[in-house]
């Protein structure tokens, strides 16, 4: 019964910006780091961003997306957030929200223990 229902997917121009959005059902994970990773056409799924589990969490990017987007939490409704702005073509990808597989982990590229089923990001030219 555990969910991980993304939001906020669809075409957006280039430049412009979308805000994800990622709400986890049927037990809390706020213990957990959660982020985000993304896979574009016939590319590898890889690691976009990740927040801790801590008050004062501490936060980490991939180098594509260091200063154009930034990941948040809301642990009262346990959702994590994906800012994304000055979006470009390459960012075009499907977007995968996800909880780290332990409490107490790395956050660059962490181990995954539950996927949402993922959302469609387009940025057009």
């Amino acid at each position: 019964q555990v969910q991980l229902v993304e939001s906020g997917g669809g075409l957006v121009q280039a430049g412009g910006s979308l805000r994800l959005s990622c709400a986890a059902s049927g037990r809390s994970f706020n213990g957990y780091p959660m982020g985000w990773f993304r896979q574009a056409p016939g590319k590898d799924r890889e690691f976009v961003a990740a927040i801790a589990n801590w008050a004062g969490a501490n936060t980490a990017y991939a180098d594509s997306v260091k200063g154009r987007f930034t990941i948040s939490r809301d642990n009262a409704k346990n959702t994590v957030y994906l800012q994304m702005n000055s979006l470009t073509p390459e960012d075009t990808a499907v977007y995968y929200c996800a909880v780290a597989r332990y409490s107490s982990t790395r956050l660059r590229d962490f181990d995954v223990g539950y996927w949402g089923q993922g959302t469609q990001v387009t940025v057009s030219s």
